[in-house]
């Protein structure tokens, strides 16, 4: 595996040990993990906290990573951190994320899960960055899917070709498949990243 492969995980700091969206994230960072992907987060409790535990848990010789932000009320940084950095604002938490990013996985979250969504997703639009998959993971997402197909695309307000990138999936281990997939071919198609149609295809399959 490529040793420099991180996938980014984002998610609620609100969320808790012993819910199942805490169990989740934590087997998806594990699967990512076991199979050779740095995992990188914001490095504070609740889901970022998961998915960095997941990621120790694996034992596999890949760094957890944590982008910390400091905040009036949040957040400390977590106890499963290979390396941390601490940033005072958000527009330069968020770029470096996605300099350091080559997949995207956003857990159940609230507004800063939303900002994280978003800003990626702008980012590929407007081709700052190389096509990067953006994995929506968890029910709480298909309302907000629904929405932006009826309204905001129906409207004509962005086209359906800048949502290739996005997928939903409600299978943890669907996630690590899915990025297992799009990182082989990276490595042996040129411009996989490009081709993200076949994946759609063989999740619904």
């Amino acid at each position: 595996m490529d040793p420099h492969y991180k996938v980014a995980i984002f998610g609620s700091a609100r969320i808790r040990e012993g819910d199942r969206d805490y169990q989740d994230v934590f087997s998806i960072a594990r699967g990512l993990a076991e199979a050779g992907f740095d995992i990188v987060t914001g490095g504070g409790p609740g889901l970022m906290q998961a998915a960095n535990a997941g990621s120790k848990a694996a034992a596999s010789g890949t760094r957890s990573i944590g982008l910390n932000i400091k905040l009036p009320h949040e957040q400390e940084a977590n106890a499963y951190l290979d390396i941390k950095h601490e940033f005072p604002r958000f527009s330069t938490r968020l770029d470096t994320f996605m300099a350091l990013s080559d997949a995207v996985v956003v857990a159940p979250g609230g507004i800063g899960t939303l900002l994280e969504l978003f800003y990626a997703w702008q980012l590929v639009q407007v081709e700052h960055i190389c096509d990067t998959p953006i994995i929506l993971y968890g029910e709480i997402w298909t309302n907000l899917l629904l929405w932006l197909e009826t309204e905001v695309l129906a409207r004509g307000l962005f086209h359906r070709t800048d949502m290739h990138m996005i997928f939903h999936v409600n299978d943890p281990l669907q996630v690590v498949t899915l990025v297992r997939k799009i990182h082989q071919d990276r490595l042996t198609e040129e411009h996989a990243c490009k081709n993200f149609s076949k994946y759609r295809i063989e999740l619904q399959a």
